[in-house]
């Protein structure tokens, strides 16, 4: 059996299949091509209105396209994860590497070694902090960077065109970091 939870995104919804999906990290899909590389997110894409699929360790976050319901497509959602699972499809194509795109972890900006015992504390307490409680709505925040006091991160699944990931961004995560590491100024997304 597989759960359900909504999101703090209305277009959102978190799927439990009650079993690791990813092994290590996390993969998002924001379009139909990207998703090429897995038989379920190519799957769910297939449905028409699914505009975001995302993998985290545990779950699986599908967002549709504004105006599409829910009510309509959370059983073909349901249809095909339970397909999926009980099917132990792998969740990857094979193939080589050079047939799957990974995306890579690489920071979006080069941060400057003398700011490594800064960038350490925001890692870490983004990495025990931050990603556990965001996970737990079906998503991801990763860190890209750190440039005069601005920390730069990227939203992932659920979190991503969230309407309330610009108050979580700048009433928890950017306070949590400025509480903890005083050279932090500023939280922004990119």
């Amino acid at each position: 059996m597989i759960e359900t939870e909504t999101t703090p995104n209305p277009a959102t919804v978190k799927f439990l299949p009650g079993r690791a999906v990813m092994g290590n990290g996390t993969r998002d899909f924001a379009n139909p091509e990207e998703a090429e590389a897995s038989p379920l997110a190519d799957a769910l894409f297939g449905l028409g209105d699914v505009t975001g699929v995302f993998f985290g360790s545990d779950f699986i976050s599908v967002t549709i396209a504004p105006g599409a319901e829910w009510s309509d497509a959370k059983p073909e959602v349901l249809s095909i994860l339970l397909d999926h699972f009980s099917a132990n499809i792998p969740l990857f194509a094979p193939g080589s590497a050079a047939d799957i795109a990974v995306p890579g972890e690489e920071d979006d900006f080069s941060d400057d070694p003398e700011d490594a015992e800064i960038i350490a504390q925001i890692r870490e307490l983004i990495d025990t902090r931050v990603r556990p409680a965001v996970a737990n709505d079906g998503g991801d925040i990763v860190y890209r960077g750190f440039d005069k006091g601005t920390v730069y991160l990227r939203m992932h699944g659920a979190c991503a065109g969230c309407p309330s990931s610009t108050a979580t961004l700048k009433n928890g995560i950017e306070q949590l970091l400025k509480h903890y590491v005083p050279e932090v100024t500023e939280v922004r997304a990119i």
